[in-house]
C-alpha cells in the first residue's frame, strides 16, 4: 500500500482539496499556468489566504507559525497546491529568510521579520552572488565596515531574484579582512529602501524580469541588523544554501509537469495523424522520466523527514538539487520534443496568431529552466561537495 494511502492522509488531502476549491481563484490558476514571473500581488493575496488558515509556512515550527504537519502531510500538501495551479509563495521569505531568522536571528528579528512572511506582507531576496563569485562565495568582495552605530556597505550584488519588488534583502558581506576567505563573511538584514542602493533589470533569456544586479554604494544598515555572530555568515550560509537545495529539487511541481507532458502526447499527433502518446519511443521516454521521479520523490520524503525532526539536510541537499534540476529541464525538453515547431516562439500570439495553444506556459519553462542547474550552487559545485562529504574523494 502506498504511504500516501492511509485513512489520516486521505482525509488530509481532501481537508486541502476542499480549502483550494473555495480559496483558489482562476485567477490565480491562470497567472501560475502562464510562467513562472508571477505578479506580487497575486503571491502575496494567495499567501494572505495561506496564513489566515494557518497553512503560511508548513515547513516552520509551530512556535513560528508551523501548522505541526508532518512529512507526509507537508508532501501532500505541496503536491495538491502544484496540481491545483496555486503560486509558489515568496520562496526566498519561507524557505531561507524565514528558516535562516529561526535558526540564527534573535529574537527581536523574529519578532520584526516573520510575521510579515507568513502574512505575505514582506518580500525578500537573496544578496549572495556578485560577478566574479557566484557559486564560490568564499570569493565575496563586497564588504562592510563599522561607523557607529551603522554597518557601511558597499559592493556589488548579481542574479538578484526579486531584488525590484523585495522589501528586505539578506546579505553576505565581508567584514574580516585578515582571517580565512571563508571565516570572514557575515550575514545583514538590508531595507530595500535604504538610501545607496541601486536595483537595474536583468531581462533574462525567456524574455522575463525577474533577477536584477544590485549597487551598493555605502549604505548604512543599524548595527542590530546584524545577524547571528560577526564573522560566521559562511556557516549560515550553508545551511540556507542547503535548505535552498531541498526546495529547488522542486517534486512536487515536477510531478505535475510530468502528468501535463504524458497529456500533452496524448493530445498532439504526428504528421502522419498518430497520437505520439502511441509512439514506442515516446512511451520509453516518458517512461524513463517517471522512474526518475519516483526515485526523486522517495529521495525528498527522507530529507523531509529529518527535517521535521530538527536535523539539517546537509551534503544530501547537493544529491536532490542535482536530480530535482536535471529532471525539470529533461521534462520541459521532452515538451518541446513533441511539441515540434510550436515549440519555437516564445509567445503563441507573436506574427498574428496562436502556433499552438498547448505550447502556452511550456516554452516559458523550458528556457527559464536552464538556470536551474546553475543557480543555488551549481551542479559541478555540487558533485565536488559529494565527492568531498559523502563519497570521502
Amino acid at each position: 500500500m502506498s504511504i500516501f494511502n492511509t485513512p489520516e492522509l486521505r482525509a488530509f488531502r481532501a481537508e486541502v482539496r476542499q480549502f483550494l476549491d473555495a480559496e483558489l481563484d482562476d485567477e490565480l490558476r491562470q497567472a501560475t499556468r502562464a510562467g513562472l514571473h508571477i505578479p506580487r500581488a497575486l503571491v502575496a493575496r494567495w499567501q494572505a489566504a495561506l496564513h489566515g488558515r494557518g497553512w503560511g509556512a508548513p515547513h516552520w515550527p509551530v512556535a513560528t507559525g508551523g501548522p505541526g504537519w508532518n512529512a507526509l502531510q507537508r508532501y501532500v500538501f505541496e503536491e495538491e497546491l502544484a496540481f491545483a495551479d496555486a503560486p509558489p509563495g515568496d520562496v526566498l521569505g519561507l524557505f531561507l529568510a524565514g528558516p535562516m531568522l529561526i535558526a540564527e536571528g534573535n529574537a527581536e528579528q523574529k519578532t520584526r521579520y516573520l510575521p510579515g512572511v507568513l502574512s505575505g506582507e514582506n518580500f525578500w531576496c537573496q544578496g549572495f552572488s556578485e560577478p566574479n563569485a557566484g557559486s564560490d562565495l568564499a570569493s565575496l568582495k563586497t564588504h562592510a565596515r563599522l561607523d557607529g552605530d551603522d554597518w557601511v556597505i558597499s559592493g556589488q550584488k548579481t542574479w538578484l531574484t526579486g531584488g525590484h519588488e523585495a522589501d528586505l534583502m539578506f546579505l553576505l558581506a565581508r567584514t574580516e579582512f585578515e582571517a580565512k576567505p571563508q571565516a570572514g563573511l557575515s550575514m545583514f538584514i538590508i531595507d530595500m529602501k535604504s538610501p545607496g542602493l541601486t536595483v537595474n533589470p536583468i531581462i533574462t533569456i525567456d524574455e522575463g524580469h525577474s533577477v536584477n544586479a544590485l549597487f551598493l554604494d555605502e549604505v548604512r544598515v543599524p548595527r542590530e541588523n546584524l545577524v547571528g555572530t560577526r564573522g560566521a555568515g559562511w556557516g549560515y550560509a550553508k545551511d540556507l544554501l542547503a535548505r535552498e537545495r531541498v526546495n529547488n529539487a522542486q517534486a512536487p511541481r515536477t510531478k505535475r509537469d510530468l502528468v501535463a507532458l504524458e497529456k500533452l502526447a496524448g493530445r498532439l499527433q504526428g504528421s502522419d495523424g498518430e497520437l505520439l502518446a502511441s509512439r514506442p519511443v515516446i512511451q520509453r521516454r516518458l517512461a524513463s522520466l517517471t522512474v526518475d521521479y519516483v526515485a526523486l520523490e522517495s529521495a525528498v520524503l527522507g530529507v523531509i523527514a529529518e527535517q521535521m525532526a530538527g536535523k539539517e539536510p546537509g551534503p544530501a541537499a547537493s544529491t536532490l538539487k542535482i536530480r530535482g534540476s536535471e529532471l525539470q529541464q529533461r521534462v520541459t525538453e521532452t515538451a518541446m520534443t513533441l511539441l515540434g515547431e510550436a515549440g519555437i516562439v516564445l509567445h503563441p500570439e507573436y506574427h498574428g496568431g496562436p502556433l499552438a495553444t498547448e505550447a502556452e506556459g511550456w516554452i516559458d519553462r523550458h528556457l527559464f529552466r536552464r538556470v536551474v542547474t546553475i543557480y543555488a550552487g551549481s551542479n559541478e559545485i555540487q558533485k565536488t561537495i559529494i565527492a568531498k562529504s559523502l563519497l570521502d574523494m
